[in-house]
Formats: structure tokens, sequence, C-alpha cells
């Protein structure tokens, strides 16, 4: 009760509305995680998400030389799950793009389409709804480098983004402009940015992540690009800008290309990076707020998971690891990897230490592509496009 009237209070106890999420189906709570970020954070507070469900996860990914696209580790009997997107159309004829936040970026291969244009497809495995892209703006060159990125964030907006980055070649195969293509499903129309704002000598890559309307995204300078307010573009407005260092650049940085990842939890990034002997996994944490520090969370011992010590040869020159570290997932402790000796994907459970297998034998992959994205089910509506 309101101490001064009497009337009854309005606010809820978190105990309280998080037993009555912890009553509700399971498509309504998915639902509903998405009305509030407080409702939202009751997921990965380790107080809290024992008691509530939990929101079916997997590991999308696609063969280097097949046009399959797989999702492991979901519950395989869960037939409302199209591991394929076989509900889509051509859907043999799509490359996997990127998945944020429940919803999952295709594009269909450059054979497919004419020439200079590139044609999407957002989809949500979850409810089975698809929409089609208009085809981006004409160009008269070929990109050398291309990364697209799907942002989407159900607890801020219905809306959802697609950035097309491109950096051009020139004609004495150096590095040209970059050029960013962006599309908003409010407007349902692509828009040419001048990337003015981006550095003629930065190319941007993998690993990214979109939390709460900001862009993180790795540069070739070790370095993290957090880009805010990307959608003033359109008005002619730069976005917000700000770099931070990667934490732990030490020897043998650029040779471990491709052991890290990004994740989330509780909002706040969280970078994944295996020591150049790859017998720990360091997982650090970056401040939400400035001045933006990183702190070390984790040391996971690939030793003690793999049962060895050797799980590396490098020299100056090159530096080869017996497993990937792919996708890490702190709202269920876990951390996805592929073996490259076993030729298997699997998940090492940060609580436990131990390794199991994620994906069916017929799922097995000769070659592992980096086209791998951490996929969490939602059930939110997709947004009409306005064609």
């Amino acid at each position: 009760m309101d101490p001064e009237n009497g009337s009854p209070d309005p606010k809820l106890t978190d105990d309280l509305i998080v037993e009555v999420l912890s009553r509700l189906p399971f498509k309504s709570f998915c639902r509903f995680k998405c009305v509030s970020k407080d409702w939202l954070a009751f997921s990965s507070d380790p107080h809290y998400r024992k008691k509530l469900l939990k929101i079916p996860t997997g590991l999308l990914y696609q063969r280097r030389h097949n046009s399959a696209i797989r999702l492991a580790s979901l519950p395989h009997n869960d037939k409302e799950f199209d591991e394929a997107l076989s509900f889509l159309p051509q859907y043999e004829k799509l490359e996997l793009m990127d998945s944020c936040n429940g919803l999952v970026l295709c594009k269909y291969k450059s054979s497919y389409t004419p020439l200079g244009i590139c044609r999407f497809i957002v989809c949500n495995p979850a409810t089975r709804e698809w929409r089609m892209l208009p085809d981006t703006p004409h160009s008269h060159y070929d990109p050398f480098y291309n990364m697209s990125i799907l942002a989407f964030s159900p607890s801020r907006s219905a809306k959802f983004y697609v950035f097309n980055f491109q950096r051009l070649s020139t004609r004495y195969l150096g590095f040209g402009p970059v050029k960013l293509q962006v599309f908003s499903s409010d407007h349902s129309t692509w828009f040419l940015d001048d990337t003015s704002w981006l550095s003629r000598t930065t190319m941007v890559s993998p690993p990214h992540l979109f939390i709460d309307g900001a862009l993180y995204v790795k540069t070739d300078l070790h370095e993290i690009l957090v880009v805010k307010n990307l959608e003033r573009s359109r008005a002619g407005i730069p976005p917000t800008l700000r770099v931070i260092k990667l934490p732990h650049e030490g020897v043998g940085f650029i040779a471990r290309f491709g052991q890290r990842c990004f994740g989330q939890s509780s909002g706040a990034l969280h970078y994944a990076l295996a020591e150049e002997d790859a017998r720990t996994i360091l997982v650090w944490r970056l401040d939400v707020d400035e001045p933006y520090e990183w702190s070390l969370k984790y040391r996971l011992s690939m030793s003690h998971a793999f049962g060895r010590d050797n799980l590396c040869q490098y020299d100056a020159r090159s530096w080869k690891c017996d497993y990937a570290v792919i996708a890490l997932d702190l709202e269920r402790d876990g951390l996805a990897l592929f073996d490259r000796q076993a030729d298997k994907l699997r998940l090492y459970n940060i609580r436990t230490g131990q390794l199991t297998e994620i994906q069916p034998e017929d799922h097995r992959i000769n070659k592992l592509h980096d086209k791998y994205y951490h996929f969490v089910a939602s059930y939110s509506k997709l947004p009409a496009l306005t064609m």
C-alpha cells in the first residue's frame, strides 16, 4: 500500500515479477521479455534466471562449399524450428550473413542476382516470418570486401536495420574507399552513407554485436568502434562514434585472427580471446558506462577441457590452434568451439569445465567456414515493409 494515501502501490517487487513471469506459457514469456529492459535483464541475473524458462538457443552455421544453412544445439525434436530455413523462397541459394536477437539475415548468392546488386532476406526461424528486402542500389564496382550486419533490439524498437559495408578494390589492387548502404525497416528503402566518419585506412571485420541501439564492431586496428545513432545518417547527421582499445593485445595477436568472439550479458559487451599458448581462454567484460574500462571475468582452462596441454603450434610467422572460438553465451554459461582435431562443434560449460558435442552426426562439418552466429529464439513479430 502507498503510505501517503492508502491506495495500492502500483510497483511490484522484482521477486514477485519473476514469480509471475515464471508461470507464463513459453511463447508468452519470450514475447514479454521484449516489452521491458528490466524484464529482459532478469534472464541474465544469476539470482533469477534459474527460476525462468530457458529460451532455445543455437548456433547457425554454413559449410564452405554447400549452400545448406544449419542450426545446431536447439532441441531437434522441436518441429517449430526449420533448421535449414526451407520455409524461405529459393532457400538453397541463400548465403548466411548475420543473426541478431532472434532474426537472421541472408543474402542470395551472386550467381542468382544481377551483377552489382545485393538481394537480402530477413527472417525469424521461430515464427517462420520473413521479409524480402528491396535490392541494394546498383554499384559499378565489384566489392573487394563486404560485411553485412543485421541490427535488431526488440526491447528498444520493433524496427530493424541492415548495414552493408563495402570496401572497393582499386585498379592496383589496393584498398579503395568504404561504402555503407543502410536499410531501415520503417522506411523500407536503402540509402547510401558517404562514411566520411569512417577512416579510409580502417576496415571493419568480425566479430560484431548490437546492444541497446549501439553497434560494436571490430576494426583492423585491434580496436572496437562503437557506433550510436546510425539511423541519423539518413538526415545527413554523422553517427556518434567512440573507439575502445581491445584488451590483452600482446605478442602473437595478429596470428590469432579468428580465435575470439563477442557476447553480451546484462547489457554489457563481453570479449573472449584465446591466449597465445591456447591453454586458456580469457573472457573480458566492458563497462557499460564511461570510462569504458575492461575487467577480466573468466580464465577458462582449455587444457583441462581437452585433456592435454599441446593445443597449438606457433612461431614468429604462424599460429595454428586445435580449436576455434565461435560464440559466447553467458546467459547459459556456454562457449561454443569448433574442435578442428575431431571435426566437431562443441559447447564448453563455464561452470563445470566440460565439453559436449552440440550437433548430430548428420550435421558433420568437413571444414568450417567463417559463417557461424549465435542464435537466440525470439517470438517478436517482424515489422511489415511498405514497398
